[in-house]
């Protein structure tokens, strides 16, 4: 008997998900993984350093309590209306074994009884862990192209186009977008939920550096889940915190197949001692922006073409030579950034906002690769 055999079918055949690059290259500047460029407040750091004693020897807050009620504190709603999760990601792994029936043995991904049911929806291009959960899931995924220029296509459009699938069972917005960077109204978002008969998740990993967020809507549709994490904007990458807004029984419903002690105890006290110290963070959020848009500036004088952004990176088309050959030349002045192939925005590069001396020798080393 071969090995593979005792591995199920769709998993033999998943390509799984590609994460960003983490070398370890000295004096490498790392533009590749939006990363925030800023270290955590002192006085989280602080207060990490402190749990470091006889806690290591015991289990955790097996739900995270006082993190939900310090959030529910800080988004005006109840501790039942939040779960806690090892990053927004393995939440949006329990959104789909909790919302969306897989497909039964035998079934087909084209014209399965019910389609609707087994249907992972998500725009194209988004955040590229979607169809893997969907393919891991053995559900039936349904991307949809986003209008050129990234934004949500209307209602009307959605429906004259027929591709999209108002009764899906998951439909996942990433809001602002990745990896375009294009920030959405409340407003639109809201026609859209509106109009899903299934469960909508707004995905808000990149909010923070937004003109504005959604998280009303969770409040005020049962059927919409809002995702938060603590990685991209206060610096917490390195303990996987990431939470789910929305009715109390949807988050019932994951919370039955969370696994028990999900979320580490160092990084429950981190993000709950993060909350104490908002202002901060906040300082840092205002610097990024700035950066962001200097950079896009720069670069569109240098013949890039930057798309606007809303997160704490840029999309841009670089000039002269192809977005691969930019990838390596860039490496080559010991600067990474990121390059998705076999994408639809594979003629451009997504640059992380970095410090404004890291973000000052990405422009001096594209100077030298457009002189050379």
């Amino acid at each position: 008997m071969k090995s593979t055999s005792l591995i199920r079918a769709n998993v033999r055949s998943l390509h799984a998900y590609v994460p960003g690059e983490q070398p370890k290259i000295p004096g490498l500047i790392k533009l590749n993984t939006n990363e925030n460029p800023f270290p955590p407040s002192p006085k989280v750091l602080a207060t990490v350093r402190a749990a470091v004693d006889q806690r290591l020897r015991l289990y955790p807050d097996p739900s995270a309590q006082p993190l939900r009620e310090a959030l529910a504190a800080l988004h005006g709603c109840a501790s039942e209306n939040i779960i806690v999760g090892n990053g927004s990601d393995e939440l949006l792994a329990l959104a789909t074994r909790t919302f969306v029936e897989p497909l039964p043995a035998g079934g087909t991904r084209t014209s399965p009884s019910r389609r609707s049911q087994h249907v992972v929806q998500y725009f194209d291009p988004s955040y590229s862990l979607y169809p893997v959960l969907t393919a891991i899931h053995n559900a039936v995924s349904n991307p949809v192209a986003l209008k050129r220029n990234f934004d949500i296509p209307s209602i009307a459009q959605l429906k004259k186009e027929g591709t999209w699938d108002f009764n899906a069972a998951l439909t996942l917005i990433t809001t602002p977008n990745a990896p375009s960077g294009r920030g959405y109204k409340t407003s639109q978002l809201e026609k859209l939920c509106a109009a899903q008969n299934g469960v909508v998740i707004l995905d808000e990993a990149y909010v923070d550096f937004a003109e504005e967020n959604a998280l009303e809507l969770a409040l005020r549709f049962p059927h919409v889940l809002v995702s938060r994490t603590f990685s991209k904007s206060y610096s917490l990458c390195f303990q996987r915190i990431g939470y789910l807004v929305g009715h109390p029984e949807m988050i019932a419903a994951l919370n039955k197949i969370r696994d028990s002690y999900n979320v580490n105890g160092l990084g429950q006290v981190a993000a709950l001692a993060t909350l104490s110290h908002l202002s901060y963070y906040r300082k840092n959020f205002e610097t990024i922006k700035q950066t962001r848009e200097w950079l896009a500036d720069e670069l569109d004088q240098l013949g890039f073409k930057s798309l606007p952004s809303r997160a704490n990176f840029i999309l841009t088309r670089p000039p002269r030579f192809s977005a691969e050959e930019w990838l390596q030349k860039l490496r080559d002045q010991k600067l990474l950034v990121r390059w998705f192939k076999n994408s639809t925005v594979s003629k451009h590069l997504r640059i992380t906002i970095g410090t404004r001396g890291e973000i000052q020798s990405l422009i001096r080393a594209v100077h030298l690769i457009l002189n050379s």
